[in-house]
């Protein structure tokens, strides 16, 4: 049994000596008398199709060039969460054959014939980044040259790993690299070069990508880095393959829902607190923001803290602050209408100094209702404080009514109770503009962060 295996191993090496020597130092020209009459005999071939399993060179020496290109046709999906990037490429590689040579007079001007790959040596190139199996079809053909110039294209359904950062999703502009690189042999055996130039590269692909609306190519750069392992040296190419999400699906779906919720939440502030409805229809709308981020929650990358959840964190708490504000300013009018508490005098001092008619910067609401001529008012729907309160009857009207005079103890009582009255309901006005500003405030910079990052 040993024996045989040597006999074995010894026919295979002499059998690869004799087709290396057989070529070395020369080139195979292939004879195709008639060729164009008959088509090409299938024999004729068959000294090149035995050589498939070495690399095609007539001096071992030297290096074997392979020239690569590829169009990027489709992407199909990025993955957040795993860190993929799923893409369609049309593979080229290219590479010169010196034992495949005809003289195209001779074969009745044929200058470029098909042969099956499977009876080719191919480049083994392959890429880094890959995270599936390849499922190239079986079968392809490559186009041959009289020159001996070997041309292969393949279709590839590429999943590669890439280094997201969804912190402005959905306006992240993502760069990822596609790595060629051979398996086997190392730059002393192949060599990579481009067979397109990279503008060349990434025009033809933006042209023809399909995106499915979500994501666009930008653009495509390169590097030709060496990678090193151990004591070898292999020769890649990587490129760089810049896409950006189009994020107009995400604000129609996503930023303008969530935006009209705040702004009727902020115009809630127009309803009278002393009503008792404005607490229900907060409530009301913090439930339907609520179900809205549920329902919407499988369009949000599940990986990381995108920008768009802390804008949405943010809405959610300011709806809840609203209305636990209200809860408050209704408990207030409520004492104010009873039996107010003392305020403090921090407080009172505060009040003193928002409401010092001799301020320099007035409201425009003060100025508007200054120039009509009304009392100062905070907010459209709010009563004023003597209204709320309910207006005292004077020593005249109560004896007109039948009443007994008061004491001058007893109007010193009312009198403070109805100044502290006024002073709470003040502060519950104090409260309503304070949060309506800042409503104001957050959606004004939402507004602009959101066309800045759009226009960027």
């Amino acid at each position: 049994m040993e024996g045989s295996w040597f006999h074995k191993e010894r026919f295979l090496l002499f059998l690869a000596l004799g087709l290396l020597l057989q070529g070395r130092g020369s080139t195979f020209i292939i004879n195709c008398s008639g060729f164009g009459q008959h088509g090409g005999y299938p024999t004729v071939l068959d000294s090149v199709f035995e050589r498939k399993a070495f690399r095609p060179v007539t001096n071992f020496s030297i290096p074997t060039l392979v020239n690569i290109s590829f169009t990027m046709s489709a992407i199909l999906d990025v993955d957040e969460h795993l860190q993929l990037l799923s893409s369609f490429l049309w593979l080229e590689m290219v590479w010169d054959n010196p034992f495949i040579r005809w003289n195209p007079e001779e074969c009745e001007g044929i200058t470029k014939i098909s042969v099956a790959t499977k009876n080719l040596w191919l480049p083994d190139i392959f890429i880094v980044e890959f995270m599936n199996v390849d499922k190239t079809p079986k079968g392809l053909t490559a186009y041959v040259s009289n020159e001996g110039r070997i041309r292969y294209k393949k279709p590839m359904k590429v999943t590669s790993i890439c280094n997201l950062d969804i912190f402005y999703f959905p306006f992240d502009q993502q760069n990822c690299t596609l790595t060629f690189s051979s398996f086997l042999y190392t730059v002393e055996n192949m060599l990579l070069g481009m067979e397109k130039e990279v503008w060349e590269i990434a025009d033809t692909s933006r042209d023809i990508v399909q995106t499915h609306g979500e994501w666009e190519l930008l653009g495509i750069n390169k590097a030709t880095p060496k990678m090193s392992l151990g004591t070898s040296l292999y020769d890649q190419i990587m490129f760089y393959v810049a896409i950006r999400s189009r994020p107009r699906l995400y604000i129609i779906n996503l930023l303008v829902p969530s935006g009209f919720l705040v702004a009727i939440d902020a115009l809630s502030f127009y309803l009278p607190a002393e009503s008792g409805n404005r607490a229900p229809f907060k409530i009301t709308l913090l439930l339907g923001y609520n179900v809205f981020l549920l329902m919407m929650n499988e369009l949000l990358p599940t990986n990381g803290t995108p920008l768009i959840s802390v804008y949405f964190a943010l809405c959610l708490s300011l709806m809840v602050v609203s209305l636990l504000e209200t809860i408050f300013i209704t408990y207030l009018l409520h004492l104010a209408t009873s039996q107010p508490p003392p305020m403090p005098q921090w407080l009172h001092s505060l009040i003193l100094y928002c409401t010092s008619p001799t301020k320099c910067c007035p409201t425009a609401l003060q100025k508007r209702n200054k120039a009509m001529g009304l009392p100062p008012a905070h907010l459209p729907g709010v009563k004023e404080p003597v209204e709320l309160v309910g207006k005292m009857p004077g020593p005249r009207e109560t004896e007109l009514n039948g009443c007994p005079g008061s004491t001058k103890a007893q109007q010193e009582d009312e009198t403070q109770k109805q100044h502290l009255a006024d002073l709470w309901v003040q502060f519950s006005h104090m409260m309503d503009t304070l949060l309506f500003r800042l409503y104001l405030l957050f959606m004004t910079t939402s507004v602009v962060t959101v066309i800045v990052l759009w226009n960027t």
